[in-house]
């Protein structure tokens, strides 16, 4: 064997080990982890309004969600200590659309959940603070 011919093999060999380990290392490539307007959580909302597999968290603390939040929306404290078991508790298959106050908290909880490995996970933008911005419903 030259050695031409051997650094090839040694080459694709480590190539080929490399892509195995990081493998494991790489998230889900069809999972949907994004970022939306008010305007298409809106929509999203519309669109799945019977849907089981559908599910609005409000990640603000418990004072702030019973002061208004969106209709049909779970409240689960980011700031609590069982937040991140919580998450991890939920279907990893289903549909989730996340808010806080102005898109800080539920921002880390997107990056929390794309760990967890969610399916499909939608944050609002500016969270409730810009949704009632372009004037979008809220109930008490």
């Amino acid at each position: 064997m030259s050695l031409k011919n051997f650094m090839v093999l040694a080459l694709s060999v480590s190539l080929a080990i490399g892509v195995a380990l990081a493998g494991g290392c790489v998230r889900d490539e069809t999972a949907t982890i994004e970022d939306i307007t008010p305007q298409e959580a809106f929509t999203l909302i519309q669109n799945n309004q019977n849907n089981p597999d559908f599910v609005i968290i409000d990640v603000r603390t418990p004072a702030e969600f019973a002061e208004e939040h969106i209709k049909n929306a779970t409240n689960i404290d980011f700031y609590s200590e069982a937040f991140r078991d919580m998450l991890n508790n939920l279907d990893k298959n289903k549909t989730y659309l996340i808010y806080c106050r102005s898109g800080g908290r539920s921002g880390s909880a997107l990056n929390i959940m794309a760990e967890l490995n969610f399916e499909e996970v939608y944050n609002i933008l500016g969270g409730i603070n810009q949704w009632k911005t372009e004037e979008l419903p809220t109930t008490k």
